[in-house]
């Protein structure tokens, strides 16, 4: 109706990015330090050209170390904080109402997706763990809320609200247009009948 994208669906786009940005630093700064100081505990035999040559080489192997370990934990606290935000929006959106227990439901689901390939106790472990996990964060995502002063379902509700009433106004001042136009006619013919 308003030709853009919903409110929710850009903020999980954003939640996915942040995410994929933050996992991509959790794993790759640590892989970093690590890379490049066993870099240098291993490189003390080699002969380098110059001191700038050897501090690139260190930096390299740092550098190999933060992509490859950054894209690992990046994609998999994407997908976590991607399915999570789907099914906590998808729960509020349905039932038009944000409760402590849409997060609980959506991080136990996403913490049994995540462990299921462990079997039974890991499906069972990851619904609890997920489940404990999504209390505060739903908790913090709710205070967050409530400081910004409008909720989302309040927002849309609001938006909707004044969408209708701004078509409303459209088709009543085009009601009083056709009425105007028909009295004109009206009185067109009236007068070419007197005359």
């Amino acid at each position: 109706e308003l030709q853009r994208f919903p409110e929710e669906t850009v903020n999980l786009f954003k939640a996915a990015f942040t995410a994929g940005l933050v996992g991509w630093l959790y794993g790759g700064l640590p892989a970093f330090v690590s890379a490049r100081k066993a870099f240098i505990e291993r490189s003390h035999g080699e002969l380098f050209q110059n001191r700038a040559d050897a501090v690139q080489s260190a930096h390299r192997a740092g550098l190999r170390s933060f992509i490859r370990y950054g894209w690992r934990w990046s994609w998999r606290v994407t997908a976590f904080a991607t399915i999570f935000n789907v099914v906590s929006t998808g729960l509020s959106v349905y039932r038009d109402k944000s409760t402590i227990s849409h997060f609980a439901v959506a991080g136990g689901f996403t913490g049994a997706l995540f462990r299921m390939h462990l079997g039974l106790q890991g499906l069972a472990g990851g619904m609890v763990f997920g489940t404990a996990f999504g209390i505060p964060a739903g908790g913090l995502l709710m205070a967050l809320h409530s400081l910004a002063g409008e909720t989302l379902q309040e927002k849309r509700n609001r938006e909707r609200r004044e969408l209708y009433e701004q078509k409303l106004a459209e088709w009543q001042s085009r009601l009083n247009v056709t009425e105007v136009l028909g009295q004109t006619e009206n009185n067109a013919q009236g007068g070419l009948k007197m005359d």
